[in-house]
């Protein structure tokens, strides 16, 4: 799983890398569960025939899934759990995942780096993850709207990830004897279709980014 990840620095890799008109405010560069940070998704009224739709939008939401069926009486602990990450094999009955998942909702998170823990040593240390070509990573995510205890509707998101166990890189992270996880990396090619897709074909992008082309850098 992941819980630290860092966000774009600039605002114009939104335009350039992932299509986004009208780039957000990228806000803090370094995100924590509960922070706000910008996701990527197709506009819910871009099938209303409105041109002035945009095809894509960049928004900014909280990093952990808050879903749009909340009642107001349970959102102060819908806002403790630890929805950052949905699980490939629990999304779809999840709670919190499923309308999202069921919807199609699905968006991508730009990231210049994810960090994982190295347990090898026997302590915990951060390790920062980046494409090899230096390019920006696009992480598949969901996203859901719900309205805050005033009311107002607010916008959150959450990381896909997926068994790593016999990954090449991701099986040498977290701790040693318990399941490994990473995110679901897009290739640059699968941005549209992810976007697109509807639920019946979203298993199909739940696969491994080719660990050739990531790079593992420890913070010591």
């Amino acid at each position: 799983m992941c819980s630290h990840y860092q966000t774009l620095k600039d605002a114009e890799l939104l335009l350039k890398k992932f299509g986004a008109s009208k780039p957000a405010p990228l806000g803090k560069y370094d995100v924590w569960p509960r922070y706000q940070g910008i996701f990527v998704r197709r506009p819910p009224e871009h099938d209303a025939g409105d041109e002035a739709v945009p095809n894509l939008e960049a928004l900014s939401g909280r990093w952990g899934l808050i879903s749009g069926s909340t009642r107001p009486e349970a959102l102060a602990g819908a806002e403790k759990l630890s929805t950052f990450n949905a699980r490939d094999d629990r999304v779809a009955n999840a709670f919190t995942f499923r309308s999202a998942w069921r919807r199609a909702q699905h968006c991508i998170i730009p990231a210049d780096a994810i960090f994982e823990p190295d347990w090898r040593s026997g302590k915990a240390v951060a390790t920062r993850f980046t494409r090899a070509d230096g390019a920006p990573l696009g992480i598949a995510g969901l996203w859901d709207r719900y309205r805050d205890a005033a009311g107002h509707w607010q916008e959150s998101y959450t990381m896909l990830t997926i068994n790593a166990d016999d990954d090449p890189l991701f099986r040498n992270y977290h701790q040693a004897g318990k399941e490994k996880r990473m995110v679901v990396i897009l290739p640059e090619g699968a941005y549209g279709d992810w976007l697109t897709a509807p639920a019946e074909a979203s298993r199909e992008f739940l696969v491994p980014y080719p660990s050739d082309k990531l790079i593992a850098t420890p913070m010591k």
